[in-house]
């Protein structure tokens, strides 16, 4: 028996769909010397018109910054030459979320690196069924990128999405570990391998910069406007996470920024602070989300 009805399979479906068409003309759109928030906004703005919302940012991590970047407004930041992009993208159909993502590589040293990524996930995928243990599927993720002579990034995991949840519960880790989890039945989990190369320190570290946020908790509010955001944010993103340039234009310019600064210092909102490799090496990716039934899974992205 599943754990989403019908109908909630079918949104998890139509929001792979979404995803799979993005990330193909992300590929042919990304170029070096490009602003990144272009790359952001174009990706946000191909989930929308092919009727799905963004889950969360679309995160644009270059080089030996793993996750969670996106850009802040009227970021003048640019992709460099030779550089290794991870374009993460989310969308969701009523709250249903697919998470997927693509690397692209303007650096042929480091492209047997982002074929290794893909690689394993690939064996992930080819291995993933019901009852199977997250230890295992974290040991095979493991031995399929070390095989290649690369090595995988310890301290970030795949994860169990749901409706209006990125992250619902159950991690998956790309590493062997003791864990008496196991992979269920009807559920929905991004399977994502992150590799990096053999004398990386192989974790990463929180960065100083935290450009992307999530409601947390309604709090009492002096600042009229900080009230007005929360609102648009509790409407608008629910449990999702959003980035600060979505809300270009809910209170007048001139009050934002302290608006928001409100928001966070009253804990209304929590930050994702932008994840580096420890050793400031470079990071590939690669990302599905699966359904899981009998037998194996079905890929949705």
């Amino acid at each position: 028996m599943s754990f989403f009805d019908e109908e909630g399979i079918k949104k998890f479906k139509s929001a792979g769909k979404i995803l799979r068409e993005t990330k193909a003309e992300i590929k042919r759109f990304v170029r070096e010397g490009m602003p990144i928030i272009e790359v952001c906004e174009k990706a946000e703005n191909l989930i929308r018109e092919k009727g799905g919302k963004p889950a969360f940012p679309c995160n644009v991590s270059i080089n030996e910054i793993a996750a969670h970047y996106t850009s802040p407004p009227n970021d003048d930041r640019i992709i460099p030459e030779e550089a290794i992009v991870k374009v993460d993208v989310g969308a969701h159909v009523d709250g249903y979320v697919a998470d997927s993502e693509i690397t692209i590589c303007f650096n042929p040293e480091y492209a047997s690196m982002v074929e290794t990524a893909e690689q394993a996930l690939k064996a992930a995928i080819n291995s993933i069924h019901p009852r199977m243990s997250t230890s295992k599927l974290g040991a095979t993720i493991e031995r399929a990128i070390k095989s290649r002579g690369f090595k995988p990034v310890s301290n970030l995991t795949g994860h169990e999405v749901g409706r209006y949840l990125v992250h619902a519960g159950t991690s998956l880790p790309n590493v062997s570990h003791i864990s008496l989890s196991k992979i269920k039945l009807g559920r929905v989990y991004a399977i994502e391998p992150f590799v990096t190369l053999p004398n990386a320190a192989g974790r990463v570290e929180n960065g100083e910069e935290t450009v992307i946020f999530r409601f947390l908790k309604p709090k009492h509010l002096k600042n009229p406007y900080a009230k007005q955001l929360l609102k648009h944010i509790k409407e608008n993103f629910r449990t999702l996470p959003f980035a600060e340039r979505w809300l270009q234009g809910v209170v007048p310019k001139e009050h934002h920024k302290e608006a928001f600064r409100e928001l966070l210092s009253s804990k209304c909102l929590m930050g994702y602070p932008v994840f580096i490799e420890a050793s400031r090496k470079p990071v590939a990716q690669a990302e599905h989300t699966v359904l899981i039934v009998e037998g194996g899974c079905v890929v949705l992205t």
